[in-house]
């Protein structure tokens, strides 16, 4: 078809035709489709701003902010419609928190929970508004860019809390918060003196360690760990829908969570716990250290981790004086595993005395028997590219026990069978 601007020539129908230079109907044109990217790539920004201020809320450690903490909690009490509460205990960890609220439930000093008013309501407003005014697929887009980025790591952080808990509670029934260990301000008891201690008509007798009947056993803490807010951990909701429709009403779980860690509201009585005071990860943000724990409160509650694996704290002790007699009389293969990490492969088959099963040309296959856990199979290669010295960098990469040659388990390591492993060139 040939056109001529501002008319069309005998033969070509017109209706429907647009002229050169006008655009179809409902097709943007070039300014707007860069005004909308542009559009886009603002909000993309302002998304990873705000992302970024709540990534360090969550990994936030050292004292809370009391002040700004306790006047979130009033807030989110007003804003839900409720009387602030009586008092506000102050307690050193998630694991205090629980204890304290397992016990003042049970006696029912407390009162009732007003989780569901203060943080799942203001919520589930929030999401339905943000979800309405984006859209569905508006809605995945904007998640993408900020709740979704804080996901994993903070609820797999505050599982293993939750379980850190429940452990210790079961490893200790009957174990209470020790005196000293809350600060209590508001009507019901006076702020607590240099030691912790509180006084007042409504303060919690502390003289010792809780026991008895109004000790706080394994199950009662389950079930009052469902009663808790999240603070810093509830970063990536938050993140969602921080400036957004809604916001409004979550201002005072906000506050909460940028001052300070878990909370319980309750209708007389909030108890908030202190932030960590040692947080480490390793890079794919799994909670993990092999001198100390991984995760530390103010009141002697740790978790210890290797690269996300739970372990024993005296496991860790032991880490800097292995042999391979140690690990191979190891029992528990997954501390096993941990063990073989910490030492190194290479070194552990070094000293262990094992011999190569088959050499190729890409590499040497070695293997050693572990009892109770599948064999150890590994490929030691060299690096082709010299080092700036000249020398060349030899690596070992494990690979399925059931690996038979080198080059099988190195062409396992790119995803392929051995026979469609043919490098053209080595790096």
């Amino acid at each position: 078809m040939t056109t001529t601007v501002g008319t069309t020539t005998v033969g070509t129908p017109t209706v429907g035709t647009p002229t050169v230079g006008t655009a179809p109907a409902g097709t943007a044109t070039d300014a707007e489709a860069a005004e909308a990217a542009e559009a886009e790539a603002a909000e993309a920004a302002g998304a990873s701003e705000v992302t970024g201020a709540w990534r360090e809320v969550a990994a936030a450690t050292g004292p809370a902010d009391r002040a700004a903490a306790e006047e979130g909690v009033r807030l989110a009490y007003r804003l839900a419609g409720l009387p602030e509460p009586g008092e506000i205990v102050w307690v050193g960890s998630p694991r205090a928190g629980a204890l304290l609220a397992a016990r003042l439930t049970a006696d029912g000093r407390a009162g009732r929970s007003v989780r569901d008013e203060v943080r799942s309501r203001p919520w589930a407003a929030a999401r339905e508004r943000v979800c309405a005014g984006l859209g569905p697929a508006g809605w995945a887009g904007h998640w993408a860019l900020t709740g979704a980025a804080l996901w994993p790591g903070t609820t797999a952080l505050a599982e293993r809390i939750r379980t850190g808990v429940v452990e210790t509670v079961a490893a200790a029934p009957g174990d209470g918060t020790r005196a000293g260990d809350e600060t209590r301000t508001g009507d019901g008891a006076q702020t607590g003196d240099a030691a912790g201690t509180a006084s007042g008509p409504g303060a919690v007798d502390r003289a010792g360690t809780a026991s008895g009947p109004g000790a706080a056993d394994e199950e009662a803490v389950r079930l009052v760990l469902l009663d808790a807010v999240l603070g810093q951990h509830d970063a990536a909701w938050l993140a969602a829908f921080d400036g957004r429709d809604g916001w409004e009403e979550l201002r005072g779980i906000a506050a909460v969570a940028r001052a300070a860690g878990w909370w319980w509201p309750y209708e007389r009585t909030a108890i908030v716990a202190e932030r960590p005071v040692e947080l480490r990860r390793d890079e794919a943000g799994r909670l993990h250290r092999g001198d100390g724990p991984a995760l530390a409160f103010p009141d002697g509650f740790a978790l210890h981790a290797w690269h996300g694996m739970p372990v024993p704290g005296e496991f860790l002790g032991g880490l800097a004086a292995l042999t391979p007699r140690r690990i191979r009389e190891e029992e528990n293969a997954e501390l096993r595993r941990v063990m073989l990490e910490h030492y190194g492969y290479e070194r552990y088959l070094e000293e262990s005395g094992a011999e190569p099963v088959q050499r190729d040309e890409a590499g040497v296959l070695w293997r050693i028997e572990l009892e109770g856990d599948e064999p150890l199979v590994m490929v030691e290669v060299v690096n082709s590219t010299p080092e700036p010295d000249g020398t060349h960098r030899t690596y070992w990469l494990r690979v399925p026990p059931r690996t038979r040659t080198a080059k099988e388990g190195v062409a396992w390591t790119f995803g392929l069978s051995e026979a469609e492993y043919v490098p053209q060139r080595e790096t």
